[in-house]
């Protein structure tokens, strides 16, 4: 029988730690060893996206007048910075781990050939996958959802920095926020709820592919997720959920 495969979407800024920009080490080794605590206890193939918003923001681009194709080809080069520095804690700690890149860098990563990510699921190794989707104008959750779409993984695990869920307002920002257990993607669309930007949300949707929201910055959590506890928000779609 065939393992269940999933993605893991890590946003760029939980690489930084508390410096909140750059790639802070410990952090980066934290997050590795909850990876390979998850890929240890769960018979399952992992794909992780990582975001590049320690290396590079939008805002910062704007504030540097630099047109917004270059400023997303920019954002693509640090994802790749950081899928370099996780993938390095991961081999340490013994888990083999392959780079692919949507921008071609053959002296540092894979270029992502989808049978060659299905090849390396297939001999258990963690994929990471760099570079965005290669093109401007769309995000690394859209770059999640799209190589779940491609690689037939089940589910898209959003890793947030700090927030264990999806809220009917933001739990930073106002006082009483409503807490859901259970989305569907309609209800995400619809409802305008800040999970992931729309396209990725659409192409989750489109694909029968489930969302699982969680924060990631409590030990142990990415497992958890996992291993299906609750303590996050599932998110599916509704002729799944009926």
């Amino acid at each position: 029988m065939p393992k269940r495969r999933i993605m893991i979407k890590l946003s760029g800024e939980a690489l930084a730690g508390e410096n909140g920009v750059g790639v802070d080490p410990t952090t980066v080794k934290h997050i590795a060893k909850e990876i390979k605590e998850a890929y240890d206890a769960c018979d399952c193939e992992i794909g992780v996206i990582v975001g590049g918003g320690n290396i590079f923001r939008g805002k910062l681009a704007e504030d540097m007048g630099i047109e917004r194709s270059s400023a997303d080809y920019m954002g693509m080069i640090g994802t790749i910075v950081n899928a370099l520095a996780l993938q390095n804690s991961l081999e340490a700690m013994g888990v083999d781990t392959r780079v692919m890149s949507s921008i071609n860098i053959p002296e540092v990563a894979e270029p992502y050939i989808r049978r060659k990510a299905l090849s390396h699921f297939e001999k258990e190794r963690i994929v990471i996958f760099g570079g965005g989707t290669g093109n401007p104008y769309f995000s690394t959750d859209t770059t999640a959802a799209l190589r779940a779409a491609e690689l037939g993984a089940t589910i898209v695990y959003m890793a947030k920095n700090g927030t264990d869920g999806v809220y009917d307002k933001d739990p930073r920002k106002f006082d009483n926020p409503v807490k859901y257990e259970n989305l569907t993607h309609q209800e995400v669309l619809s409802k305008n709820l800040n999970v992931m930007d729309s396209t990725a949300a659409a192409l989750c949707y489109d694909n029968n592919i489930d969302i699982y929201v969680f924060d990631m910055n409590i030990p142990g959590n990415i497992k958890k997720a996992i291993l299906g506890e609750d303590i996050g928000t599932m998110i599916r779609n509704k002729k799944r959920s009926e």
